[in-house]
């Protein structure tokens, strides 16, 4: 389906030639919608929102003691006050820096908010609980109430302790209600599910495996984030879960190509169904893989509505958890998917394997072997999807396929396999499994498209403080094709 340009290509071929458009003015909600996240990115940055110095107990391998912390909101409005509970051991004074993540003319934060020298104290260990859950009830050691200027985004809590200097992060997003072209979903559940904090305490750790797959465990937002545990050394991920792992790189290049866009918590989806009404195009993004029903059916009747869905995500909606309010704490009853459907942990089978399944939603889904490596090979030159690339027929962008991948597609009217082929478990040696990234229709002119691989943002860009992933393949980095086609489906996602 062809459509006509839409102002902003009208725009820039303006701006390019030189020459004045008469355009249909817009209203002025839109104005101002469109102007927000170009305005604060206008703004000065800085690189100190990086950490400096870090260090990790070795006894428990991913834990910071000298200086951790959670915050009362995984999301937060302006006008609601936010508490940020600290531990320091040993006792030591602290301050807290407040950043948002964005562009910022390549540097990637900007500071909005400084604490001043706050007095530290070691914090209580958590008794461990049903499930091993691990939720600490420590006492506010600073609290602030969100600005009303604060614009909506990913924001970090520097966290750092005054007699070695030694740091770590907390991490939350700010959301609004203002409608806009593209809500960002953090994959805030997946980050609590790998979180080991203290030691060996993940959604995947039931006391006997490090890598279990039932249900005999439980995770809290009420605790700090471990270090990231899995393929690479990242010591950014001390407090700040995985967003700088996989998500970073998104948020930068959207900020850097100004569109308007609004970010939410997997925790937004989960409570409420009018979330997603609110944008044209709602984007999963990285490791996305901690789904409960409430968000399936919520995402589920947006599309229906007209919505859009892009998931640039690999591994997503495939472990089903529940949600407690009590303990904001999450745990897993079952999967988006068949039986028999992977085959990497044997303790999946029992689990619930029940519809819906997760292709049934995304085109696609994690399956046998889960894991593994690929090229995004082109198979529909001809498609919309690969306008402005110049691909053909079995081209490549090296390595963009991995750690976990989508594959099964499901039988959707309309459905388009527009990038298949084989993974592999190191370069040149198949494991089996075939990825399968697809775009199908929506109802109302809209579209749902599965990029099939936890790695798409390592191919928009590289900010400050990013670690290439590399494991049984290497992605290469920012790609002209893939950015473009990112550019093709964000397009496509825009009401009229």
């Amino acid at each position: 389906m062809n459509r006509s340009p839409d102002r902003r290509q009208l725009l820039s071929v303006a701006a390019a030639t030189g020459t004045s458009l008469m355009l249909p003015k817009l209203g002025s909600a839109a104005v101002v919608r469109s102007a927000q996240v170009k305005t604060e990115n206008a703004k000065p940055g800085t690189r100190q929102w990086m950490l400096s110095k870090t260090r990790i107990d070795p006894a428990t391998k991913y834990r910071c003691p000298w200086i951790e912390g959670y915050v009362s909101h995984a999301s937060i409005l302006p006008g609601e006050t936010l508490q940020v509970m600290v531990s320091t051991n040993s006792v030591s004074e602290f301050t807290i820096e407040f950043y948002r993540l964005g562009y910022y003319r390549g540097d990637g934060g900007r500071l909005v908010h400084a604490s001043g020298t706050l007095q530290g104290s070691v914090q209580e260990m958590p008794s461990v609980g049903p499930r091993r859950l691990q939720n600490c009830q420590w006492p506010s050691s600073y609290e602030m109430r969100i600005p009303e200027d604060w614009v909506s985004g990913v924001y970090v809590g520097k966290l750092t302790e005054l007699t070695e200097g030694l740091q770590s992060y907390v991490i939350f997003v700010v959301r609004d209600s203002r409608h806009t072209e593209l809500m960002f979903q953090c994959s805030d559940h997946t980050w609590q599910a790998y979180n080991r904090w203290p030691s060996q305490f993940s959604l995947y750790d039931d006391g006997e495996t490090p890598w279990h797959w039932g249900g005999e465990s439980q995770v809290s937002f009420n605790r700090p984030y471990g270090k990231y545990c899995q393929i690479l050394d990242s010591p950014l991920s001390i407090g700040s879960g995985e967003f700088f792992l996989w998500e970073f790189p998104f948020v930068y290049w959207l900020e850097r190509e100004g569109y308007d866009v609004t970010y939410v918590s997997n925790t937004d989806l989960h409570r409420d169904a009018e979330q997603p009404l609110r944008c044209d195009g709602f984007l999963s993004v990285g490791h996305d893989e901690y789904w409960t029903i409430e968000m399936f059916r919520n995402l589920q009747a947006a599309i229906g509505s007209g919505v859009s869905a892009g998931f640039f995500s690999g591994n997503a909606v495939c472990g089903r958890i529940q949600w407690d309010d009590v303990t904001r704490s999450l745990h897993r009853v079952g999967v988006f998917g068949p039986p028999g459907g992977t085959r990497e942990f044997s303790s999946m089978s029992t689990l619930k394997h029940e519809r819906p399944y997760a292709n049934e939603l995304i085109g696609a889904h994690s399956t046998g072997p889960v894991t593994g490596g690929a090229d995004w090979i082109c198979s529909q030159p001809d498609h919309w999807l690969y306008a402005g690339t110049q691909m053909q027929r079995g081209d490549a962008i090296p390595g963009v396929i991995g750690w976990e991948w989508h594959g099964d597609p499901a039988e959707i009217d309309g459905l388009e396999i527009v990038a298949r082929g084989p993974t592999q478990s190191a370069p040149g040696v198949p494991n089996g499994g075939e990825y399968t990234a697809t775009v199908y229709p929506g109802p109302k002119n809209n579209i749902v498209f599965n990029a099939a691989t936890c790695w798409w943002a390592d191919g928009l860009s590289e900010p400050p403080g990013y670690v290439r992933p590399s494991v049984y393949t290497s992605p290469q980095g920012p790609d002209g094709r893939l950015q473009q086609i990112t550019r093709n489906v964000l397009g496509r996602m825009r009401r009229s």
